[in-house]
Formats: structure tokens, C-alpha cells, sequence
């Protein structure tokens, strides 16, 4: 499986707190977030600093069960909660450099060392980047041409490098697949369907390619070139937007090949 490096993910987890914090500093905090509706923005950046502080915990003290995270609340000064937002990501990182990515630590997935945690927080972290953008207006619009008249809309896209957006899916892949090999009646499995993302950026080669098959017993996937019953082809920005549900299939550059019932039903179901 190919990962970016945690080198790379301690940069991008300060680089991806910052742009939060930039998002919604002038902001009012009582905005509704389209993206997480039950959310406002205090709740998003609340949640963000709070997971930070909540992995880096459990990989300083080395935990080998779960624990609850604590309540940590964001200042409400604007200088103060950007700077509460990266002392959160800054912590996290150390406790990984300190400890070594491969210290064993409690998590939820299979992989259960600290390097998990790195990896795994960075990509909730871009993701909610992108929540608040939306919610603030500073993701980039784009006219959805598949409509016309009183049903166009403009749809979202946000500035990501396409091995980090990548990567993403990947990480977004593997969370699926313990959840549904944990949870019997879970929506994602099936019984030998297979869905095939593409990601058209420059250089990806395969890290931009995945084949994932649905069967009795949960989720399976791998990087690899290969035909699926659906096929979902498009920028790798864009199918993580589609795939973590911020953006709809129709308003993003997407091209989907085949069943694309079973690309719905796929969405429909990968909800954590």
C-alpha cells in the first residue's frame, strides 16, 4: 500500500490547521455548515482541534484500549483560536516524531500503531478544511453545465495537490473496509460488485488508481488498473470531494462508465 510519508503528513496536518483557521477567522462562528448541516462552524473547528488533541493523548501515554476523548473548546478571539488550532496539529505531530510511527498504539482499524493516527487525522482534517471553506465561501465555484435553466447550480472545488487528494481516497478506502467487515449488515457489502475510481491527474500512476470489489464478508480494495462493473473517472481533488459526500456526483468533473446505480448505492452507504 503506498502512503505519502509521515514526514509529509506532519507538514501537511499544520498546513491543513492553518488553512481552517485562516477560513473562519473573520467568520461568524454560528454559521450553519452545508457540508455537516448539524454542525456550525465552532462545532467543525471544536471537532478538529479536539481529534488533534484526543490522538496525540493516546500516542504520548502509548494507550492500548480505547479512551474518551476530552471536551476542548476553541478561545473565541480570532488570533487565539488559530493559535489553538495549530498548537493542537503541532502536538499530534511531535507525539508521533517522539514515539516513532511504528509505536504501538490502540486504534480502531487494524493498523494499530501511531503512524495510523498521523495518517488517518490529516485526511479528517483536509476534508473538514474543505467543510469550512464551503461554509465560509471560499472553496471555488464552478458552473455546473449538465444543467440548464432554473436547475444549474454551481458546485465546489477546493486547492489540493493531487497525490495528498490521492491519498485521501485511499485512507477514505480503508476506513470502509474495517467498517464494513465489522458491522454484518453493513450496505457496502455485496456480493462480487466492483467499482473502479480514476484519478486523471499527471504522475498518480497506479497511487491514482483503485479497484474495489463488495463481497459477503465486507470491502475489499487495491491500487491497480482494471474494469468494474461502474467506472468513476475524474481529477483527484474530485473524487474525494464526491467520495467523502461534500460535493454531489453531477456537480463535480467526474466521468461515471457503467452501473452508476451501483456508484449511488455506493455513496448512499458510506456514511460514518
Amino acid at each position: 500500500m503506498t502512503w505519502l510519508g509521515y514526514d509529509r503528513y506532519c507538514t501537511e496536518l499544520e498546513a491543513e490547521a492553518g488553512r481552517i483557521a485562516d477560513a473562519v477567522y473573520d467568520a461568524d462562528l454560528a454559521l450553519r455548515v452545508p457540508t455537516c448541516p448539524e454542525w456550525t462552524l465552532v462545532d467543525l473547528v471544536q471537532h478538529v482541534g479536539a481529534a488533534h488533541r484526543w490522538a496525540a493523548d493516546m500516542i504520548e501515554r502509548r494507550v492500548t484500549a480505547p479512551v474518551r476523548p476530552e471536551r476542548a473548546d476553541p478561545p473565541p478571539e480570532p488570533d487565539a483560536r488559530s493559535a489553538w488550532l495549530l498548537a493542537g496539529a503541532r502536538r499530534l505531530n511531535e507525539a508521533v516524531r517522539a514515539a516513532g510511527p511504528q509505536a504501538a498504539v490502540w486504534s480502531w482499524s487494524t493498523d494499530q500503531t501511531a503512524g495510523f493516527w498521523s495518517r488517518r487525522i490529516l485526511h479528517d482534517t483536509l476534508v473538514h478544511r474543505f467543510d469550512a471553506e464551503i461554509a465560509v465561501g471560499r472553496a471555488a465555484q464552478r458552473e455546473d453545465r449538465s444543467l440548464r435553466g432554473p436547475q444549474s447550480q454551481a458546485s465546489h472545488t477546493v486547492a489540493v495537490a493531487p497525490d495528498l487528494a490521492a491519498d485521501s481516497v485511499s485512507d477514505l478506502l480503508a476506513t470502509f473496509a474495517v467498517i464494513a467487515a465489522r458491522e454484518p449488515d453493513h450496505g457496502l457489502r455485496g456480493t462480487g460488485e466492483t467499482l473502479h475510481f480514476h484519478a486523471t491527474d499527471e504522475g498518480l500512476d497506479s497511487a491514482g488508481e483503485w479497484l474495489v470489489r463488495r463481497t459477503p464478508a465486507g470491502v475489499e480494495w487495491e491500487h491497480g488498473h482494471a474494469k468494474g462493473d461502474v467506472a468513476v473517472r475524474g481529477p483527484a481533488a474530485d473524487l474525494i470531494l464526491v467520495l467523502s459526500r461534500r460535493v454531489a456526483p453531477h456537480a463535480a468533473q467526474l466521468e461515471v462508465l457503467g452501473d452508476e446505480r451501483l456508484f449511488t448505492h455506493w455513496l448512499d452507504n458510506t456514511v460514518f
